[in-house]
């Protein structure tokens, strides 16, 4: 077989590419620039960010000005430190209860004081890498806290509605209600009925127009509308004082108990981390929403990442410490922002940062328009805001997850007491709540046509084991005994109860068969004429050396034996894979997997010199395990009671799962929409990388993923060789021409042994099976060498190697391979049949996708978002 050397690979004026396998080259640092999404973006959060800014401040107590500070700090600070590069910070409303309660028992500038340390607190907690525990606080919790917080809000800010003056208690607040709604202000009643209009109505202007007019913020319209009614009317109202900045006051040395402190410095510190932790989390779920920041574009000014929770901690801590020594407001993650950042198509940090920096610009060159607003309006909208904070989305959650008690406890807790107490008293709630479903277990004994089954619904602790040793001595003595264990925890207690009492049975003749319907669960090693279907016989120290991957897509997925257990037991099968083709759906539900394979999902390697997972492709022996990849001596070696161990998972536990769906198809005949055709390489899973399922997929598999062209096509084969190949041929027609699929998709893959050995090959040399298959990707070669052709290519980057380069290119190739066909070229002049290109990337588990109508051949990455589409 004479090889085809690509003539590029030499080429001098080519750059060389030296990479580690599987990952992408590095990229050129790129100069510093900001893109116009972030710009737009940035002028879209600040419209937000000022008004809001002005009214928590009103509503805390504190001076007007400590919301600007605490805004633009929050912008630049964690804009260029945070870990969510897309999270807005600065003042937010969980924190107005914790701040007003705080100025009113300290003052200002101790409270500023409470503010930097609460920050260095969080440097700590970021340094220690301690965020992720922080997501540990039950959902409920935080959303009853941030509605107790809403309430507190809305009550006292309805008292500047109103136009008065709130107390500083929420039950205060209450009690002077009655005689307020008596004694209401027109003019502020007026200005806030107006805010709050607006700020309701904007968003849901109907038609083109108002898809144009929902541009502009509705905060920003409501406050300036109700300001331009209220100077045109000459309403005189309490308006917003902005002193000198000469006059500012700043952080002072803090003036209390230390224990009162250390509870003030610990709430700061508790609200702003969960807060804001929480919001990075919500940010990122906004984030893969768009296709345009889950993976870095050609162009594209930075690529949005996962956030570092650690690091956004580290970045609101400094933030409080700047916000704080200059007289600031504490600082936090805010939705609100947050989302319209995102939303308004911010790219990168940059928008969090031009946000801040127009606040700074709006505080020193704003401030005569600042002040024409009536302070009735941003109560109004503060107002609004608090009543936002007690969502029915949440309370419809956690009533459906049963935790409405614990976010009923939490809220009226924050109201009633304060937000940390309000906190602690949820937090026990839920632990009461978590106990009581861990006592809650139910257990019933029936009899069914002389069999006596013993069901255990919940978790089996040692509270249980009474009520489950009397269950068991409600079956007789050498009877047939079914019991099921539905749940996911077992202590030693329960343990020792049962497998006694097993023991016991199974000694006077009777039978006792454990079921559980949860994976992995273990009860030990069969005694007698037990059937013991948790472990199907497996023993403790088997069970130890279990080291299953959670595959998301298996229900009880096998680990493999290791070989001093399956040495004892029997012998290395030598089963392998060599087919090219079939009709099914390669569902892998439960057969066996190597245990020390980094990506396999329980199928054999096809060809012992083609499916090499990186390295140069060497022969396998018969009955090799190919758990790597690459093979070898040291590999572990399936045996024939592993093979019959993970049929018998698949028959206990997936069968019935599947049964009735299987005989529907069995009575329809198989009606798939796809042909696939890729390698035969054992870590290409079809049905795990194209959530697939039974009937889904006509899959044909074979060395390379190559489709030889029909015998009237092919070049001048060699002496000896017969032409095409009718295999493949066969499947191809009988997908389109029986079957009728609508799309037939190619799919490589890296680290592909096929193309590996074509490259390494020379001219000459024995005519193998192997060498006269791969004749077929001679194509591909010569595509890949051939000048006046672009390049295939991955989008984002280069290919990392020569061997990843022909991957891309042997598929391109292939489709033209595939259109030479004549029941193919047929369909698609119908327009019933359409060709898909596919690479995937074993070891970043990422699909490509070739771009339809494109002349570049580029191969596009497939992202969650869309997944989801």
């Amino acid at each position: 077989m004479s090889a085809c050397v690509p003539t590029r690979a030499d080429d001098p004026r080519r750059e060389k590419r030296i990479h580690e396998p599987h990952s992408p080259p590095p990229t050129r640092p790129r100069r510093f620039r900001i893109a116009g999404a972030d710009v737009s973006a940035s002028i879209a959060v600040f419209l937000i960010a000022l008004p809001l800014s002005l009214g928590i401040a009103l509503a805390t107590g504190a001076p007007l000005q400590a919301g600007l500070v605490a805004a633009a700090v929050g912008g630049i600070v964690v804009g260029w430190l945070g870990g969510s590069p897309l999270q807005v910070s600065g003042p937010a409303a969980g924190l107005t209860v914790v701040t007003a309660d705080l100025i009113q028992r300290y003052g200002w500038r101790t409270t500023c004081a409470i503010t930097v340390l609460a920050g260095l607190a969080q440097l700590g907690l970021g340094c220690l890498r301690v965020a992720r525990s922080a997501l540990a606080v039950s959902p409920a919790i935080v959303h009853g806290m941030l509605a107790g917080i809403g309430v507190t809000i809305a009550v006292a800010q309805l008292h500047i509605v109103l136009g008065s003056t709130p107390q500083s208690a929420v039950l205060d607040n209450l009690r002077a209600l009655p005689a307020q709604l008596a004694n209401v202000h027109p003019a502020a009643v007026s200005v806030s009925a107006l805010t709050l209009a607006l700020l309701l109505l904007w968003p849901r202007i109907p038609g083109r127009v108002g898809r144009l007019l929902r541009k502009v913020p509705a905060p920003l319209v409501a406050v300036t509308g109700a300001t331009a009614t209220a100077s045109l009317a000459g309403l005189t109202l309490p308006k917003v004082d902005l002193p000198s900045w000469s006059s500012h006051a700043l952080a002072g040395l803090p003036e209390g108990s230390v224990l009162g402190l250390a509870a003030a410095v610990l709430t700061i510190t508790l609200v702003c981390s969960v807060q804001s932790l929480l919001g990075a989390v919500a940010v990122d779920k906004l984030v893969a929403s768009r296709p345009d920041l889950v993976a870095a574009r050609p162009g594209q000014s930075a690529r949005v990442g996962r956030s570092n929770l650690d690091c956004e901690l580290l970045g609101q801590g400094a933030a409080n410490i700047v916000s704080g020594t200059l007289g600031g407001l504490p600082v936090a993650g805010v939705a609100v922002r947050s989302s319209a950042n995102v939303q308004a198509g911010a790219v990168s940090r940059n928008s969090t940062m031009l946000h801040g920096v127009f606040v700074v610009v709006a505080a020193l060159l704003m401030v005569p328009i600042l002040e024409l607003i009536p302070l009735a309006s941003l109560a109004a909208l503060v107002m609004a805001v608090g009543i936002q904070m007690v969502s029915l989305h949440h309370i419809r959650t956690v009533t459906r997850h049963r935790e409405v008690l614990v976010y009923a406890v939490t809220t009226l807790g924050v109201v009633f007491f304060g937000v940390l107490e309000g906190v602690a008293v949820g937090i026990a709630m839920a632990v009461a709540v978590a106990l009581h479903r861990l006592t809650r277990t139910r257990i019933t004994h029936d009899e069914k046509e002389g069999v006596h089954h013993v069901h255990v619904r919940g978790q089996l602790t040692f509270l249980a084991v009474p009520r489950l040793s009397r269950a068991l001595h409600l079956v007789p003595q050498g009877a047939d005994v079914v019991v099921e264990l539905d749940g996911s925890f077992m202590d030693h207690a329960a343990y020792e109860s049962l497998q006694d009492w097993q023991n016991t049975h199974t000694a006077h003749g009777g039978s006792v068969e454990l079921i559980g319907r949860r994976a992995g669960v273990r009860i030990g090693e069969p005694t007698g004429p037990v059937g013991l279907h948790l472990d199907a016989g497996r023993n403790a120290a088997e069970s130890a050396d279990c080291r299953c991957h959670p595959w998301t897509a298996w229900r009880n997925h096998q680990c493999e034996i290791p070989e001093s257990v399956t040495s004892q037991d029997g012998h290395p099968g030598e089963a392998r894979a060599t087919g090219t083709g079939d009709g099914e759906s390669d569902r892998a539900g439960d057969v066996p997997c190597d245990s020390d394979a980094p990506s396999t999902a329980g199928e054999l390697d096809a060809v012992g010199e083609a499916g090499g997972a990186d390295g140069p492709a060497r022969p396998g022996r018969p009955g090799e395990s190919r758990a790597d990849g690459s093979g070898g001596a040291e590999g572990s070696r399936p045996s024939a009671r592993q093979l019959a161990r993970g049929i018998s998972a698949f028959q206990r536990n997936t069968a019935p799962l599947v049964r009735s769906e299987l005989a529907r198809l069995a009575r329809e005949g198989q009606q798939p929409s796809q042909l696939f055709l890729t390698c035969a390489d054992s870590r290409l899973v079809t049905s795990m990388i194209t959530s697939s399922g039974p009937g889904d997929l006509f899959v044909v598999r074979n060395v390379g993923n190559l489709v030889p062209p029909p015998a009237n096509a092919e070049r001048c084969p060699q002496p000896g060789q017969e032409s095409g190949d009718d295999s493949v041929a066969a499947a191809i027609e009988y997908a389109v021409d029986v079957l009728q699929v609508r799309s037939i998709t190619v799919c490589g893959h890296s680290g592909c042994g096929a193309m590996q050995a074509l490259l390494n090959s020379e001219p000459g040399g024995p005519q193998t099976p192997l060498r006269r298959w791969l004749r077929h990707g001679l194509p591909s070669l010569e595509r890949m060498s051939d000048e006046s052709r672009p390049w295939p290519r991955l989008a984002g980057r280069a290919p990392a190697d020569a061997v990843e380069q022909l991957c891309l290119t042997n598929v391109v190739q292939q489709l033209e391979h595939l259109r030479a066909h004549e029941s193919v070229a047929q369909a698609l002049r119908a327009g019933v049949l359409e060709l898909h290109g596919m690479y995937f990337h074993v070891g970043e588990a990422q699909a490509y996708l070739l771009a339809e109508g494109n002349e570049d051949e580029v191969f596009d990455d497939v992202g969650v978002a869309d997944l989801s589409a």
